[in-house]
């Protein structure tokens, strides 16, 4: 990935198109498994604000401890406040999690920021399907920082690549809208680039049983 999700996602973005065209069904269709109610997630939940409404998100520290941890951390400590999600692949994913994002002025440079260091990546056997929260990254496995990205539909290719890490247990319909947002090429030329701000005001962690 961009860091930019793709350098955060590196030369990923070839592969995408290549996979967009062989299966565009796969990577378009919004008529996933609906998300499980908010009262299965078990522990604490991501409450991620946004101007298109709240999602929640239940993790996986089962697979993915570290990553989770981390998330859990930049989030308490309001990192992610004032954000926004700054790269918007219809019918793929929504990435956000760039602290360079909060400064308008900047956003030449969306898409490269963390927090400071690098995580390890935890690749494991859970499948990007939409609503699953995942890793974005460079070419090196281990660059993940803050960036993350949200899927819209089936991305099995990223499977084993990305560390996925929980997955939306509520605001399907919200997700949905920012993945519709109308979008501009970027500097690279990927229609990836939101025409109209997607903030992200907030991402608290609360328990689960607080969810209804």
């Amino acid at each position: 990935m961009q860091r930019n999700f793709f350098p955060l996602w590196l030369g990923l973005t070839a592969a995408l198109f290549s996979a967009c065209k062989q299966e565009p069904s796969a990577t378009s269709t919004t008529t996933s498994t609906p998300a499980a109610p908010a009262a299965a997630a078990q522990g604490d939940v991501a409450v991620i604000k946004t101007s298109a409404g709240e999602m929640v998100v239940e993790f996986w520290p089962d697979v993915a401890p570290k990553t989770v941890e981390n998330f859990k951390k930049l989030a308490k400590s309001g990192f992610y406040d004032g954000t926004c999600f700054h790269r918007i692949m219809k019918g793929f994913m929504i990435q956000g999690g760039d602290p360079l994002s909060k400064d308008p002025s900047k956003e030449a440079m969306w898409g490269t920021g963390d927090p400071g260091y690098k995580l390890d990546a935890e690749f494991n056997s859970r499948s990007h399907q939409r609503g699953v929260l995942s890793m974005a990254r460079s070419q090196d496995p281990n660059s993940a920082g803050s960036q993350f990205f949200v899927c819209l539909g089936d991305a099995k290719f990223l499977d084993n690549q990305y560390t996925a890490f929980g997955k939306l247990v509520k605001g399907d319909d919200v997700l949905g809208k920012i993945g519709d947002t109308p979008v501009a090429p970027s500097a690279s030329g990927e229609p990836s680039k939101p025409t109209v701000r997607v903030n992200v005001d907030s991402i608290t962690i609360v328990p689960a049983s607080s969810i209804k």
